[in-house]
């Protein structure tokens, strides 16, 4: 019995080691027919010593991706297919490092599921570029990026192959709302008939539905993104244009036909813009913004989204948007050209103050019986003829403007008993401004004031201008037709019609027996003595002018036609332009070279105004042509009534400031920066400006 027991068991432990080493021997023999097969089927590929890298010898040297199959059961392989599927798309739905961490604890605890390893065989090509792998579907156009993940460690395959490295693929998904950058584990089938099917079928399923050039732009390298960011957080205020972006896009939103058909949406969308708008307001800066406005913004953002969805079809936004452009940019012309007509009109229109002050000055001035009496500046008349002192030449109709000139130039004066002021009005002005100096005499200095309608020599029979200025035509130019004109406004200015405007050209018959004097515009303030300027050698030149020229303004092209013969065959047109306003002439130089001829002979070319628009500067440019001497540019400064960006230093440094331009100070629109360097020199005090309510 003992023995039977005893075959009994021998019998048991043989049936039992032989189950063993057939369990052990039979997926060794299974794996090696796989291998070989599969080895068959890929002759031109070699074995590495890493473990089961096939690496194709034609694809050796480029990025290379290759996939292999572990000896595994066909459905075990199909259920971890789709276990994968699953794991894959709760991943790509929950964001950030925790989904990371519980993805790879649910990998460690399902490593009898692994079926496929990705491997990144090109090592070259992985140190030149930190370990990154870019892969594109030619099928769909998708851009991943591969990365090798630091943090998980090597492992040992259950076929006890060493150093298989896990591959990472980082689904980096980007809009305006947020960024976010995704890490997953791919596990990619063995290559098929069609590989690019299965790239394609391996991405996310919501970057499938995405075009090529979000997905291009929503993907890139982690460099870019980080200087993209660090760009954007750097754009000063920020949450301000953000803001203005929403109104915007809000707006389209509103006039969008499906947008309508959600009533909520369009409540909770008026809504917002309301908020925004309060918040907004004039705001330029963020630090002018509310402390709410971060939340308004959010709440506007998540509005937005919700439009994006209802709002499928982007063709009509489109054209919405066109539409608005168009209408914004009409809207803007015809704003320009609204502001540019209302900036001249408040420009040329004479101020209430400025009105009643001559008419104050002339009632005055017949009251106390002035007219029956001799001029106080009369007195001197042997001084207005005096080459040895210095002359001032001042064309003008506003008093009080004139008043500043003078009252600068003494106030700076060395020795103000050696300036003369010649002082040219009209008729209407006459006697205002002999009033106005009668009672502000200036300081020892002597005074000519004259009436040009009194100049018997000045008709339209010897000044061509003068011809041209009382025509029917130019008249109608200037007071008709206005409004569906297209020419520039600043052409149409009613000054032109003044021969005021023009007596400039006119020097030596207003002053025969004077050789050199000092023109000086009304709009201007003296700062330091002139007196070094009659000391100046012109050097045979008639004109001594501050040039105004940039590297591409103020040329000659700027003021005259050269589409003209005439103008294109005598002038450079990019000559350095320059500035009336302060002048110095050398009048016997004028006489010799006999400029007013040629000013008269420009004139009459000009009748049609072909050659160059109205004005005297273009007139200037072309009758001193190649007669004028440059001057330092501290001598005068222009650009006070137009530019508020001049520095205070130069303004101080000057010796002739001018408010050339429609800010003219003693207007309201003028710049306040630079009120006072021109009302200083005036008393408010004074009775009749208190009388006219003229304040600084």
């Amino acid at each position: 019995m003992a023995k039977n027991g005893d075959r009994r068991r021998s019998r048991g432990r043989s049936t039992v080691l032989a189950l063993l080493l057939a369990s052990v021997f039979a997926p060794i023999l299974l794996f090696t027919d796989s291998l070989s097969s599969f080895s068959s089927s890929n002759p031109n590929s070699e074995f590495n010593e890493e473990g089961l890298n096939l690496i194709s010898r034609k694809e050796l040297g480029k990025l290379s991706v290759k996939v292999i199959e572990d000896p595994t059961d066909t459905i075990i392989r199909r259920i971890n297919e789709a276990h994968q599927h699953n794991l894959t798309n709760s991943l790509i739905e929950s964001k950030g490092k925790n989904t990371l961490a519980k993805y790879e604890k649910s990998v460690g605890s399902s490593k009898e599921h692994k079926n496929r390893v990705l491997y990144a065989t090109n090592e070259e090509s992985q140190s030149e570029n930190n370990n990154k792998i870019i892969e594109k579907s030619e099928n769909e156009g998708k851009i991943i990026q591969v990365v090798q993940n630091p943090k998980i460690k090597e492992i040992n395959t259950v076929n006890g192959f060493q150093n298989v490295k896990k591959i990472t693929v980082i689904a980096q998904q980007e809009n305006k709302e947020e960024k976010s950058t995704e890490e997953i584990t791919t596990k990619f089938k063995p290559d098929n008939k069609n590989n690019n099917e299965n790239k394609s079928d391996n991405l996310p399923d919501n970057s499938k539905n995405k075009n090529n050039d979000e997905n291009k732009s929503d993907i890139l390298p982690d460099n870019n993104k980080n200087n993209d960011e660090n760009k954007s957080d750097n754009i000063p205020d920020k949450m301000v244009i953000q803001l203005r972006d929403q109104l915007i896009r809000a707006r389209v939103y509103l006039k969008v036909g499906s947008s309508r058909s959600h009533p909520s949406f369009i409540r909770e969308l008026k809504t917002n813009i309301k908020n925004i708008q309060q918040i907004l307001g004039d705001s330029t800066k963020d630090s002018q913004l509310p402390k709410n406005a971060y939340e308004r913004l959010k709440a506007m953002e998540e509005t937005l989204k919700k439009g994006k969805q209802i709002e499928s079809n982007c063709s009509d936004s489109i054209k919405k948007l066109r539409g608005i452009l168009h209408s914004t940019e009409d809207q803007l012309n015809a704003n320009k050209k609204q502001n540019m007509f209302l900036s001249q009109l408040n420009a040329k229109t004479i101020p209430k103050g400025l009105h009643c002050l001559p008419l104050r000055l002339t009632n005055e001035y017949f009251i106390n019986g002035l007219d029956k009496k001799e001029f106080l500046g009369n007195e001197n008349e042997e001084k207005f003829e005096d080459n040895n002192l210095f002359h001032y030449a001042i064309f003008s109709d506003n008093v009080l403007a004139t008043a500043v000139v003078v009252n600068s130039t003494i106030f700076h004066a060395k020795d103000p008993e050696k300036h003369v002021f010649h002082i040219v009005t009209d008729k209407l002005n006459y006697f205002a401004m002999k009033m106005w100096f009668i009672s502000n005499p200036p300081k020892n200095s002597t005074i000519q004031i004259q009436n040009y309608e009194n100049f018997k020599w000045l008709n339209s029979s010897y000044s061509p201008v003068l011809k041209q200025l009382e025509s029917q035509s130019m008249i109608n130019f200037y007071f008709k037709n206005r409004a569906s004109s297209n020419e520039n406004l600043k052409y149409r200015n009613p000054k032109y019609l003044s021969i005021l405007n023009h007596l400039r050209f006119y020097l030596p018959q207003l002053f025969p027996k004077l050789e050199k004097i000092l023109f000086l515009d009304d709009d201007v303030a003296v700062q330091k003595d002139l007196s070094a300027l009659w000391k100046l050698d012109l050097k045979g030149k008639v004109i001594g002018v501050v040039e105004t020229c940039g590297a591409s303004f103020h040329r000659f092209d700027k003021y005259l036609n050269f589409s003209n013969e005439l103008i294109s065959k005598n002038f450079d047109p990019h000559a350095c332009g320059w500035a009336f306003g302060m002048n110095l002439f050398d009048l016997v130089e004028w006489k010799k070279q006999n400029i007013t001829e040629i000013y008269h002979s420009w004139q009459k070319l000009n009748e049609k105004r072909l050659l160059w628009k109205l004005g005297t500067l273009p007139a200037g440019l072309v009758t001193f042509w190649n007669r004028d001497l440059v001057l330092e540019k501290s001598w005068h400064l222009l650009g006070l009534g137009y530019n508020p960006n001049i520095n205070h230093t130069e303004i101080k440094q000057a010796a002739v400031i001018h408010y050339n331009g429609n800010l003219k100070p003693w207007l309201e629109i003028s710049l306040p920066k630079y009120r006072n360097y021109w009302s200083k020199y005036l008393n408010f005090d004074q009775v009749y400006l208190q009388d006219c309510n003229i304040s600084p």
